[in-house]
């Protein structure tokens, strides 16, 4: 894997999604290391479906989120990434007020392609899994 740039702390990252999809439904980076990426979301009523629980894409948008910071973390100068495959698995109803926090860590980190795996936990409860593939991809200019 490449060397990750000293630049690619919780507060970088914070000021990189400030205005996008996971600021405005509270994803919030706590930890980027070489090994694995952590976040959280509070659960209020911006994540529920009409039922009053998490919506799927407000599982998806945490889950995501953190993988794309583990990514990030570990591509080489010049390229960015776009998600091309997911699967998620919930395993636990999320509720307002619930900590939801993600871990992401690499199973794969290649040339062409990341795989991360993100597990979910409310507490010490693991209540959601998801693995996503990432293409990277030449940053414009470089292709």
């Amino acid at each position: 894997m490449p060397e990750p740039g000293p630049e690619i702390t919780p507060e970088s990252l914070r000021a990189r999604v400030a205005g996008s999809l996971p600021a405005d439904l509270g994803v919030e980076p706590l930890e980027v290391t070489e090994e694995r990426s952590t976040g959280r979301m509070i659960v209020d009523e911006r994540h529920l479906h009409p039922g009053g629980l998490v919506h799927g894409g407000a599982w998806v948008a945490l889950a995501d989120s953190v993988a794309a910071w583990q990514t990030y973390r570990h591509l080489p100068p010049g390229h960015d990434f776009t998600t091309v495959e997911m699967k998620l698995n919930v395993f636990a109803a999320g509720k307002p007020g619930d900590e939801l926090f993600a871990t992401a860590e690499h199973l794969h980190a290649g040339r062409s392609t990341h795989v991360v795996e993100v597990r979910v936990r409310c507490g010490e409860r693991l209540v959601a899994n998801l693995i996503v593939t990432q293409m990277v991809l030449a940053s414009p200019g470089r292709r």
